[in-house]
């Protein structure tokens, strides 16, 4: 899950896995699997990189262990 915000100021929780892809339009939309777009504060780059931690915190100690074996 990475927290987003949207344009009002409001933070919300938003499920990474469902994200389809992130497009500035210039505003930021994320369009999730399910269709819904949410444009939010955040640029396309910080999304990138909230996913890319969360996934990072889910997977990181799974390929340590593996590159220890």
């Amino acid at each position: 899950m990475v927290e987003l915000t949207r344009l009002n100021g409001v933070k919300f929780t938003c499920n990474a896995d469902i994200i389809e892809f992130v497009e500035e339009t210039p505003d930021t939309v994320v369009t999730l699997t399910t269709g819904h777009k949410i444009i939010v504060k955040e640029s396309r780059q910080e999304v990138t990189n909230l996913v890319i931690l969360y996934r990072q915190s889910l997977f990181g100690d799974i390929v340590r262990q593996i590159k220890e074996s």
